[in-house]
């Protein structure tokens, strides 16, 4: 394993008595480079940090020990439950993101994120639907760590679920402005994968948000904010999954 660098940053506080570390919360720095992102992680005047940082060379810095509350996740919500920051462990992936030239993560980055995760795993039991993006559980407000993420390739290592269905078909179902009983069914089914910011009698901008962070996440090729009848293949799927268990 890379050996872990710290860089301490003083963007941290207590985590609330009785809080479990029991999620893993992935990021893009979305910087122009890791000096950047590590400069302002450890920016007081920021209030940002993370408990972890992985440069696109396979580099790995700790900014916050893992049972402090680092300051990740801002207003989030995953699983019913606010405040991810709380029950969380926040790793950035250090990548220019959307804004600054979004690209591939390299194999050197996604080792040493294969090998943190094993560490992590063994020392906090992080159930495995439980690796999940910052779009995830702020799909309001944030789009990282992106489509290019390999989702799959964490799940097949045993760190989130996936679905390897052929799902193609871009037949829409249901779009923005759509209203009534399946706009409800589709919302109640977002909401047991994990999801929340939606009406759920209205196909509104939230659930149009939440259906481009499960693409973004599940179904990458096509993160248009419609659901189509590949996305409804997918989203039954992983819906059942963590209904069952089956993972």
């Amino acid at each position: 394993m890379q050996p872990i660098r710290d860089h301490s940053s003083p963007n941290w506080n207590d985590r609330p008595e009785g809080a479990s570390i029991d999620t893993v919360v992935l990021h893009y720095t979305g910087m122009k480079s890791c000096a950047g992102a590590l400069a302002r992680l450890c920016d007081p005047a920021a209030q940002v940090s993370a408990h972890y940082l992985i440069d696109e060379d396979g580099s790995l810095f700790q900014l916050v020990a893992e049972q402090h509350r680092a300051w990740h996740a801002g207003v989030s919500r995953w699983q019913g439950r606010d405040n991810l920051n709380h029950h969380s462990i926040g790793i950035e992936l250090v990548n220019p993101g959307h804004e600054f030239g979004y690209r591939p993560f390299p194999e050197a980055q996604i080792h040493s994120l294969l090998q943190l995760l094993a560490g992590i795993q063994e020392r906090h039991l992080i159930p495995r639907a439980n690796f999940v993006g910052h779009s995830d559980i702020a799909p309001e407000r944030k789009s990282d760590p992106g489509e290019l993420f390999p989702w799959a390739l964490l799940a097949e290592k045993g760190y989130g679920i996936y679905s390897w269905l052929n799902a193609c078909d871009t037949t829409v179902i249901l779009q923005k402005g759509n209203q009534g009983e399946e706009v409800n069914k589709l919302n109640q089914q977002l909401g047991v994968v994990g999801y929340h910011g939606f009406d759920y009698d209205t196909f509104g901008g939230g659930t149009e948000r939440v259906i481009k962070a499960f693409q973004t996440h599940w179904r990458p090729a096509a993160v248009t904010g419609i659901f189509d009848k590949g996305t409804a293949m997918v989203l039954n799927e992983i819906a059942r999954t963590i209904l069952v268990g089956d993972f």
